[in-house]
């Protein structure tokens, strides 16, 4: 057995008591743990706790758990073997309303804040006490959804705007010739912002709110450096138009003469 791997305790009255009361099977948790043992341990005891249990070891496995029911709750290891946790924390802030524990052997402030920066609701180190797991599940658990459409929700339509046909979901924008310009992360985000917001000055903080990506844009002013390459990619012939004027003192403002497809 791991040196991380904790015990599996008797269920207290109160555990068994809110967990069936709370989740009647219905409150579905997903697990996602790459260590064996771990993972078949939590399924029995959150299971034992009367919660809809599934389990995944990458983004395939959280993407089938989803389908079959949405997740209300993900406990997310950050160590696994195909990708980081940080970067499934992403995908699942994009994709669904889950709320989300991280779970790592890492115990340093820094990666604490990092994993809350990155949308978890709470960080939990290994080894952990799972009578202490239970009541952070619990706590979670009554905070209330974001109604908030998660953004990849919201990238179904296109965007046209002065010749160029902007398709989110493809991280691509076609000019009137059809040739496709390739968008980073950053760039589809924050172009995005723009398009649902046509015409509305954005502070610099404000922008860096709707980024998603694992550019991990931090500093208020990388922001100038995105907006910077993002004209260059909206160039015509060459020539910058300003379809994303600096607004002095302000921020930015997207202008251009939109139609949304």
């Amino acid at each position: 057995m791991s040196s991380h791997t904790p015990s599996l305790p008797h269920a207290s009255s109160e555990d068994a008591q809110t967990g069936m009361a709370g989740a009647h099977s219905s409150t579905h948790i997903l697990v996602v743990e790459d260590d064996p043992e771990i993972r078949a341990l939590l399924q029995r005891y959150l299971q034992r706790l009367g919660y809809d249990v599934s389990t995944a070891l990458n983004r395939a496995g959280i993407d089938a758990a989803q389908q079959r029911k949405p997740v209300d709750l993900t406990l997310l290891d950050l160590m696994l073997p195909d990708e980081d946790g940080r970067t499934l924390c992403q995908h699942l802030r994009q994709t669904s309303h889950t709320r989300i524990i991280m779970v790592s052997a890492l115990s340093d402030s820094r990666d604490r804040i990092s994993g809350l920066d990155l949308g978890a609701d709470d960080y939990v180190t290994k080894p952990f006490d799972l009578e202490e797991l239970a009541a952070r599940i619990r706590a979670v658990l009554r905070r209330p959804l974001s109604d908030a459409t998660p953004p990849a929700m919201q990238t179904a339509q296109h965007y046209r705007f002065d010749n160029w046909l902007f398709e989110p979901a493809k991280r691509a924008l076609y000019g009137k010739t059809g040739v496709r310009v390739a968008l980073t992360g950053s760039e589809t985000d924050l172009l995005l912002a723009f398009c649902q917001n046509m015409h509305r000055v954005f502070t610099r903080a404000e922008l860096l709110t709707h980024m998603h990506d694992d550019e991990k844009t931090v500093d208020p002013r990388a922001i100038d450096l995105l907006i910077s390459r993002l004209r260059r990619k909206l160039a015509h012939e060459g020539r910058q138009l300003e379809l994303i004027r600096t607004i002095r003192g302000g921020g930015y403002i997207f202008d251009p003469d939109d139609t949304k497809a």
